[in-house]
């Protein structure tokens, strides 16, 4: 479960480093968030379709 875990932390990065217009505005969670939502349904919607 390493490997599973450096890939999430490696999409963490990606999404807080390399999209700055996501941290624009008094909210600035909200877009990493969005992501880490987006890719836990479409894991769970691969397990569960797959």
């Amino acid at each position: 479960w390493l490997l599973s875990f450096a890939a999430g932390a490696m999409l963490y990065v990606v999404v807080e480093e390399l999209i700055p217009e996501a941290h624009l505005g008094e909210h600035s969670n909200i877009g990493t968030l969005g992501v880490m939502a987006g890719f836990l349904i479409m894991m769970v919607l691969d397990v569960a379709l797959g």
